[in-house]
This record gives structure tokens, sequence and C-alpha cells, in this order.
């Protein structure tokens, strides 16, 4: 009897660790695998305030930036270890050659021959997961994007740096960049 319970409570723990695992906030994307004896994880109880700085296009233009890949894994990765959405303070600037991944879709299909942004659908569950998105106003004004044509989860600021260092400011993280 007592195997069958034993062998019972594995199954259910199996099976409720892949539901976890399936109900991450960002779909398609992996949280960080486990580590056996990891010294250092994700802290529930600690305000996590991190600022992507995505200024690289990805290699081709049909596929999603890695820096938002990142991001999701980083979401999920804190989900996973059960920090909160309201204890996650996460923002991505995308200036340089990340700037287009903010077009919406007719536009960039008109700017790339007809591909589709590939990065739109990542986007929206970052932000529905309460992710930030900025983008540098004199990026999209060199790259001559009009603010109509930028994604409505999308924020124009003034100036990349700006935003970089206000965040730094509030006390975020700065990645990448």
């Amino acid at each position: 009897m007592r195997r069958i319970t034993t062998l019972v409570l594995f199954v259910l723990l199996a099976v409720c660790s892949a539901q976890a695992q399936d109900e991450l906030p960002i779909s398609g994307y992996p949280a960080a695998r486990d580590v056996p004896n990891a010294g250092m994880l994700p802290d529930p109880n600690r305000e996590v305030k991190v600022v992507f700085d995505a200024v690289a296009a990805a290699e081709n233009v049909d596929d999603v930036n890695p820096m938002l890949v990142a991001v999701a894994r980083y979401v999920n990765t804190l989900a996973r270890y059960g920090v909160p959405q309201d204890k996650r303070k996460i923002a991505v600037v995308m200036h340089q050659g990340a700037t287009p991944i903010i077009l919406k879709n007719d536009e960039f299909k008109a700017r790339y021959d007809g591909y589709d942004n590939p990065n739109i659908d990542l986007i929206r569950q970052l932000h529905a997961a309460g992710v930030a998105f900025h983008v540098c106003g004199q990026g999209a004004t060199a790259q001559k994007i009009a603010p109509e044509d930028i994604l409505d989860e999308v924020q124009l600021d003034l100036w990349a740096l700006t935003t970089i260092i206000e965040l730094g400011m509030q006390g975020y993280v700065k990645i990448g960049g």
C-alpha cells in the first residue's frame, strides 16, 4: 500500500510540475533549466528591477529578436521560482538595430519585402506579463518611423540614453547594450 501511495504521489508531483511549466506567463519559451545544488536562485520576496538594452537586430528578418527571447526566458524563470508579477519590474529599451522590431505589421512588411514582423506576438505576451517597452525617439526619427507605426505596447521616448539613465536612477540593473 505504501508503494502505491508513493507512486501516486510521485505521478501527481510530476503532473503538477509539468502543468506549472505549461502555465508560465510567456508561452513557447522555457524557463532556465534547474541546476542541482544551485546556490543563487530568484528570491520571490525581492522586487526585481531590470532594464534590457536591445541594440541588435536578429540575424534574419523573419527571426524573433534574441533579446526578446532572453527577456521571455527571464520572465518565465522568475515566475517559475515564485516571483510574483507585481515584484517583476522589467523594461526593454530598443534602439539602433533593434528599433524596427517595434513596427506594426503593415509598416514592417512595407519595409522588409513583405515579411511579417516576427516580434509582435512575443512583445504582446511580454507586455501582458508586465514588461514595459520603450523605443528611442532619436532612432525612430532617424529611421523615419512615425508614431502611428509603432506598436501600442511600446512607449516612444526622447532618447534611449535618457531612458536607460532614468531607469538606472530608479534602481534598475542594465543588461545588454
